[in-house]
C-alpha cells in the first residue's frame, strides 16, 4: 500500500528563501490527507503538479497564520472550480467561525459540503477512522492549543499459506476466516489451526505530524514506536533559550525525540526564516539520530 508524503512547506511563522509555511500532503491508498495548510499551499500543489482536486481530508494543527493562511484561498479555488463532493476539515473549534466570517463577508457560499470536527487539545484521541487509516491526535505544547497528528495505517489480515491451503484442499470460501485470524473445523470434522496455514501480516506503519512544541517530552508516549516523525526543528541548539521563549523546537531536541520515542526516521522542517542554509539544523540532528532529513520541500518521503 503506498504511504507517502510529500512536503509543500517548510518554513516557519514567515516565508523566505524560496521557503514556504507549514503544509505536508499524505499519499495514502489512492487518498490525499492535507496536513495543515499556510499560505501558498494552492501554489506549492500547481508546482508540484497535485492537484487539489483530490484533497478530501484536511488536518490544521492550530490557529497560527503560518498553519492556516493558505486554506481560505484553497477552499475558495475548489469552490470556483466546481467542487461538489464533501470536504472532511479537522481543526480547532474556532476556525470554523473563522471560515464563516470570511465566506460572509465575500458573501460567498460554497457549493460543496463542508463536514467540520472540531478537536481540541487536552487529551489525545481517534478522530478519524477509514479502511486505510487511523489518525490520532498528538497534545503539544505550544504558545496556544496545539495538535500534532499520527497517521497509522489499519491492522493487514494475516497471510495465507496458499500452497498448504491447496494441499489439503480447503475450499476457498474458508480463506476469509483464516485472514482474520480464526482457526477452523468443517462439517467433516477436519480442523485447521490458523497459525499453521498463515503467517503474521506485516505490521502497520505510522507517520507523526509535530506541527510546534516545547520538546518537553510530555507527547513521547503518543508517539509510540512510531514508524516516520515529522517534528520541527525552527532553531540550532544555541539558541535553545530563544526556543523555549517561543514554545519551539531545536534541531538536536527533534533528534532526542525521535531516539526516545522509538522512531526509525526523522524528518525535521518548520525552519526559521534566519537559517538561509539548512545543513547545519541537519547535521545538528545526525549527530545523535544518523536517520534524519530535512522536510525539502516538493520532496516525497516514502514511510518505510
Amino acid at each position: 500500500m503506498s504511504f507517502q508524503v510529500t512536503i509543500l512547506g517548510s518554513s516557519s511563522a514567515t516565508p523566505i528563501y524560496n521557503r514556504n509555511p507549514s503544509a505536508q500532503l499524505l499519499h495514502c491508498k489512492d487518498k490525499f490527507y492535507l496536513i495543515d495548510c499556510g499560505e501558498g499551499t494552492q501554489q506549492q500543489l500547481n508546482k508540484f503538479n497535485l492537484k487539489a482536486s483530490k484533497i478530501d481530508y484536511i488536518f490544521i494543527s492550530h490557529l497560527h497564520g503560518d498553519h492556516y493562511f493558505g486554506l481560505i484561498g484553497l477552499m475558495s479555488s475548489m469552490h470556483l472550480n466546481g467542487r461538489v463532493k464533501a470536504l472532511k476539515l479537522f481543526g480547532p473549534a474556532a476556525l470554523l467561525e473563522i471560515l464563516e466570517l470570511q465566506f460572509k463577508h465575500s458573501e460567498t457560499v460554497i457549493r460543496f459540503p463542508l463536514e467540520f470536527t472540531p478537536i481540541t487539545a487536552d487529551t489525545g484521541k481517534v478522530i478519524f477512522e477509514n479502511n486505510d487509516l487511523q489518525v490520532e491526535t498528538i497534545v503539544l505544547n505550544h504558545r496556544i492549543p496545539c495538535t500534532g497528528f499520527k497517521f497509522t495505517e489499519q491492522k493487514r489480515p494475516r497471510k495465507l499459506i496458499v500452497e498448504k491451503l491447496e494441499a489439503v484442499n480447503l475450499p476457498i470460501s474458508y480463506y476469509p476466516l483464516l485472514k482474520k485470524g480464526l482457526d477452523l473445523t468443517l462439517p467433516d470434522g477436519r480442523v485447521f489451526l490458523n497459525q499453521d496455514y498463515t503467517t503474521d501480516p506485516i505490521p502497520p506503519k505510522s507517520y507523526a505530524y509535530c506541527s510546534d512544541t516545547l520538546a518537553d517530552g510530555s507527547y513521547l508516549q503518543a508517539l509510540g514506536q512510531c514508524t516516520v516523525v515529522y517534528h520541527e526543528a525552527t532553531f540550532l541548539h544555541e539558541l535553545l533559550d530563544r526556543a523555549n521563549i517561543t514554545h519551539h523546537s531545536t534541531a538536536l531536541q527533534a533528534a532526542q525525540v525521535a531516539i526516545q520515542a522509538g522512531a526509525a526516521q526523522l524528518i525535521i522542517g518548520h525552519f526559521s526564516s534566519r537559517y538561509k542554509l539548512l545543513q547545519p539544523l541537519l547535521e545538528e540532528a545526525k549527530t545523535i539520530f544518523p536517520n534524519t532529513l530535512l522536510a525539502i520541500e516538493g520532496n516525497t518521503y516514502t514511510v518505510e
